[in-house]
């Protein structure tokens, strides 16, 4: 399987970490809505985590029950457990192999855009915590759902990402805290609820046109272009336009798994130039063409 692009693996420090040592990738998937899913082999060696940027949900599918944090040595893993490493831990390990499992990588902002539309709450309230060697029956099924199909398969991959979708569903849900949201909603630097809930629902309302420019944005929260881009970056966790194009994304599936429309009319209505724009960012983010979706989808 190719390599990672440069630009990816920069935005993967945990990736890279484990690229540098005695791991070895098997096979790696991009995912619709930014995630990342790789498997991965390891023979044993030393793992320095050192605030990675990103988030990281590990299951451990073979081996782990001589592996372990360097503070922790009496606590090992072993086939089944997860571990949750946030984008601002600090970790160091001590691998004893053979150790196979498959790591989920998400960013801020695709955590950021899950909390919103699954539990419509500030992005700041909901914390992902550190996790080492939990136990959750729901992530150690997905583990082996996902490491049983065939990355390769275009039919298979969609299935790969509905699995996944699911998992970051559980994770979000595991997470939300009421005194979590409480404290987040008194902090200062972002958008307010009411402001917040008013911008998304007219992102929502007008994918399919040219009204998403962010003077336009930046008056509907009734605040200037320069501090609306800054308070939106500290409440949803990235630029007005990843969001845009992350929601157009998120339409263009919907439409695509629930409608039969030409691909001009999915385009249209989810503001992209044309059906083969549409094809190119579907492509990019879930290595699969509109045709193979609905293909999939067909086939059950």
């Amino acid at each position: 399987m190719p390599p990672l692009t440069a630009g990816a693996t920069a935005d993967l420090p945990v990736f890279d970490v484990l690229g540098r040592s005695r791991a070895h990738r098997e096979r790696e998937l991009a995912i619709a809505g930014g995630l990342r899913l790789v498997q991965w082999r390891n023979d044993g060696g030393r793992m320095d985590y050192e605030r990675p940027g990103h988030h990281t949900l590990s299951v451990y599918l073979q081996g782990g029950t001589d592996t372990h944090l360097v503070e922790t040595p009496g606590e090992t893993g072993h086939p089944g457990c997860h571990c949750i490493l946030p984008a601002e831990h600090e970790s160091h390990w001590n691998v004893a192999g053979p150790l196979r499992f498959v790591h989920l990588y998400l960013s801020d902002a695709t955590w950021a855009d899950r909390i919103v539309q699954l539990l419509d709450a500030e992005p700041r309230a909901i914390t992902l915590e550190q996790r080492i060697f939990g136990q959750d029956p729901t992530l150690a099924a997905w583990a082996q759902a996902v490491a049983a199909r065939d990355w390769q398969d275009p039919a298979e991959r969609l299935r790969i990402d509905s699995l996944s979708q699911a998992a970051l569903d559980h994770l979000v849900l595991q997470a939300a805290r009421p005194r979590q949201r409480q404290a987040a909603e008194r902090a200062a630097g972002g958008l307010s609820s009411a402001a917040r809930r008013r911008v998304l629902a007219f992102v929502d309302a007008h994918l399919d046109g040219a009204d998403l420019t962010l003077p336009r944005l930046a008056a509907e929260a009734h605040l200037s272009e320069f501090h609306f881009a800054r308070m939106f970056r500290v409440s949803l966790g990235c630029s007005v336009h990843d969001w845009v194009a992350a929601r157009r994304l998120d339409r263009a599936r919907a439409l695509l798994q629930g409608t039969a429309l030409p691909l001009a009319d999915v385009a249209a209505a989810c503001g992209y130039a044309s059906a083969s724009h549409l094809s190119r960012h579907v492509k990019a983010a879930t290595g699969a063409t509109p045709g193979q979706w609905r293909g999939a989808l067909a086939g059950g």
